[in-house]
């Protein structure tokens, strides 16, 4: 069957896949652009299984907070590359990921949430919408973190969309909560307290200090009590500089996060850092 240049050229605008990719799928499907359509995505599925092997290092964090329902979605999408990631459709399916994240029933995983519909496009889910971008684009994607939290939050993703914090809460002050999810984006905290730093650290810090301060010939001559005073303060500042709640907060330095949330009746449970790809 003889397919022409001009129906080959309007196949590949409405597909945006390679001119001849275009061409021998028309002719293999006798002109017949769904029948087309099928054998581009199964010849690109086939091209990308090859693949997976590939490095994903650019990518999108997205953020949605259903303040109807108060839950808030983040999702992690990555791709191969950087001009990838800030393409319109890569933009709008990490956004839309994120929505039904928190407006749908709930997932566990990527194939969960990928199996539910895709916002605002009824009859379409979000792996076509996931499939035909790495069909078009031919670029490894990945869906590694997702989180849905229910109840009060602070949220706060970077500008760069690189980095973001979700701090879910008791009490309800979602301004305050964003501006403290902001410094966690900023001020990269390691623990949220003191008894979430891995005891092994901790043991490790405190024989570092301990070493440190034996090789100080006056610290053999001061009294015990005095000796433990200094390990002690020592170690209070390594947690001051480590977890979230011992840090200066970047708003206001003359307290610490932990004195802000008690004075905007808040409280932290638990603190999510992602930066994207680690």
């Amino acid at each position: 069957m003889e397919i022409s240049a001009a129906q080959v050229k309007a196949f590949r605008d409405k597909t945006g896949l390679p001119m001849m990719d275009c061409k021998r799928a028309l002719i293999e499907a006798e002109g017949n652009e769904d029948l087309a359509v099928e054998i581009l995505r199964k010849s690109g599925a086939k091209t990308m299984a090859g693949r997976t092997d590939r490095v994903t290092e650019a990518g999108r964090i997205s953020l949605y907070v259903d303040t109807d329902k108060n839950i808030t979605a983040m999702v992690e999408l990555l791709c191969e590359s950087a001009p990838v990631s800030k393409t319109e459709e890569f933009v709008a399916l990490s956004n839309a990921l994120a929505e039904q994240l928190a407006k749908g029933p709930g997932a566990k995983t990527a194939e969960e949430l990928l199996a539910q519909p895709y916002p605002g496009k009824p009859g379409t889910t979000l792996k076509q919408v996931f499939d035909e971008q790495v069909n078009k684009i031919r670029e490894v994607f990945r869906l590694p973190r997702l989180v849905r939290i229910e109840g009060p939050t602070g949220a706060y993703v970077h500008h760069d969309f690189a980095a973001a914090a979700v701090l879910p809460l008791e009490g309800d002050n979602s301004v305050l909560g964003k501006d403290i999810a902001m410094h966690v984006v900023a001020m990269k905290p390691e623990a949220l307290s003191e008894g979430d730093v891995p005891p092994a650290v901790v043991e490790r810090e405190r024989n570092f200090v301990l070493e440190q301060a034996k090789a100080d010939a006056s610290f053999a001559k001061k009294p015990e009590n005095i000796q433990q005073k200094i390990i002690d303060g020592k170690m209070k500042s390594f947690f001051a500089e480590r977890t979230l709640l011992g840090q200066q907060f970047v708003k206001d330095s003359a307290k610490t996060v932990a004195q802000v949330a008690e004075e905007g009746k808040i409280k932290i449970k638990e603190m999510i850092h992602w930066v994207l790809g680690k």
